[in-house]
């Protein structure tokens, strides 16, 4: 009998009896028949008279459990108190590890009580939360589950619009394609205060659309608005590469180290962009030697693939290249 049929069929004193009277077990049984059907109201039901009854004692021990399971569960119980923000904060953190069981769909996270009273902060913590692992999001499956986030955004947004929490926000619905809902919460943050974080967010997603003019645009907004930020000189930078201007490529990763000039991520691009615009064995030596450090390997690659694509290079040295990219 699966974890769901048990639930519907005996309440929580079946459960409970099924678990061995182990409360813990008990929530494990829970979660497991949320997994299997979200909305369904009966595992809530079962989980809140758990709650009423061993309220302490769970939270006590659930506290340091740590498991899944167990932070889904918290989730559930820090609604039931009132505190809205940290339940968000943990549902986003479970969805983050499993995005494939649609757990936004339970009924608490849809409810009017949860929606009038998170916080914008909260829920763009939480919507960062749901991208730590990197999983692929954009698919229709995907886009299907985070339904219920998306309409929490739309409500969050417009009833507590900080343009800085709004442009954290507008990350989820760009990782599942939904640029429109990304764009529609840049232009309500910009509609309260234009600021450097909404430029960015913007033109992340003109970038994930395709759109290099519209991404260059924005980031040369977000550089009006914080010219002294390293990180945007080399977005831009990365962006004119992209378009094949490495002229310009080579330039703004010149100005990104006017500010930061010891930061190895600048000083590589600056490399690879040289290299391809002039051809310089010495500037190739230098990405080489640059390369190991860079933490993001997608990034390092692009940059060898830049640099080792200038005409005229020493065989060897483009060899030696292409040797740190396949480490």
């Amino acid at each position: 009998m699966s974890n769901r049929s048990v639930v519907a069929g005996v309440g929580l004193a079946g459960v409970m009896a099924h678990c061995g009277g182990s409360p813990v077990g008990a929530v494990r049984l829970l979660v497991g028949a949320i997994a299997a059907a979200s909305a369904a109201p009966e595992p809530y039901a079962a989980l809140a008279e758990l709650w009423t009854d061993r309220g302490p004692e769970l939270k006590e021990t659930l506290a340091e459990e740590g498991s899944l399971s167990a932070v889904l569960a918290q989730a559930y119980f820090l609604f039931l108190e009132g505190d809205m923000d940290d339940a968000v904060m943990a549902l986003g953190s479970v969805t983050g590890v499993r995005p494939d069981v649609a757990w936004g769909a339970a009924p608490w996270f849809g409810d009017a009580r949860f929606l009038g009273a998170v916080s914008a902060a909260a829920l763009a913590e939480a919507c960062l939360r749901t991208l730590d692992h990197g999983h692929d999001l954009d698919t229709d499956e995907m886009r299907e589950r985070f339904a219920p986030w998306f309409h929490a955004l739309d409500e969050v947004s417009e009833r507590d619009p900080v343009p800085e929490s709004l442009a954290a926000m507008a990350r989820l619905p760009r990782a599942c394609g939904r640029y429109a809902l990304s764009f529609a919460l840049c232009d309500r943050a910009d509609a309260v205060d234009r600021v450097m974080w909404t430029a960015v967010a913007r033109a992340a997603t003109w970038r994930a659309t395709g759109d290099l003019d519209q991404a260059a645009e924005a980031f040369e907004h977000a550089l009006l608005l914080d010219s002294g930020n390293w990180s945007l000189h080399l977005d831009l930078a990365d962006v004119r590469a992209e378009q094949g201007d490495f002229a310009a490529a080579a330039n703004l990763a010149e100005q990104a180290l006017e500010h930061e000039p010891h930061e190895v991520t600048a000083r590589a691009a600056h490399a690879a962009y040289r290299t391809r615009l002039a051809g310089s064995s010495d500037d190739l030596r230098a990405l080489i030697t640059l390369a190991p450090e860079i933490a993001d390997t997608t990034y390092r690659n692009q940059l060898i693939d830049y640099a080792c694509a200038a005409p005229k290079l020493p065989r060897g040295l483009v060899a030696e290249a292409h040797r740190v990219r396949g480490n």
